[in-house]
């Protein structure tokens, strides 16, 4: 995957990437919304320093870990990808409630369509704002969307320093874990 110049970086702001999906999928993991690098490429998650892919081997949702231009193969392991909102920005803050909370309503009518077993949403506080969920904490939510059960995880942003990787991998496994009915 090549690194982004500055002037890609500069003119993928509000650049959408694809979703990686499929009906049937265990896992749907959500991001907030894709950031500048991750536009420039076309990859969920791409930053250099973001730990999403790490935890995501390290809690066993793969054999090995994953690049972010690999992100189909996402599917061969009943796993997909998308954000609660579509266009790129520099930092997550810059996102509105308003823009949040239709998010939240296009990502019902994606997991009403697709139906996996698991919507994880990758970020407390864009849940929170997206969800009307003030009170949410991480793990699995009180409500489901449809048959789909809903599971919070903390941000892997490398920007985001709540959360270290043990922590983060330690909370992916504890979905990985949970009961599939």
């Amino acid at each position: 995957m090549r690194r982004p110049t500055a002037a890609d970086l500069d003119a993928a702001r509000d650049k959408r990437i694809p979703d990686v999906v499929r009906a049937g999928l265990d896992v749907l993991f959500c991001g907030i919304n894709p950031g500048l690098y991750s536009a420039a490429t076309g990859c969920h998650f791409a930053r250099p320093g973001n730990r999403f892919w790490p935890a995501l081997h390290r809690a066993g949702f793969t054999p090995r870990q994953l690049r972010p231009d690999e992100q189909e193969e996402l599917l061969d392991f009943g796993l997909g990808v998308t954000n609660v909102v579509g266009r790129a920005t520099a930092r997550a803050d810059e996102l509105g409630a308003d823009e949040l909370r239709a998010g939240a309503a296009r990502l019902t009518r994606l997991v009403g369509r697709h139906r996996p077993r698991f919507l994880a949403v990758v970020g407390i506080a864009a849940y929170r704002t997206a969800f009307g969920r003030r009170g949410a904490v991480v793990g699995e939510q009180d409500e489901a969307i449809g048959r789909t059960r809903v599971w919070v995880l903390p941000n892997t942003s490398g920007r985001s320093a709540h959360y270290q990787l043990p922590t983060l991998t330690a909370q992916f496994r504890a979905l990985r874990g949970a009961p599939r009915s």
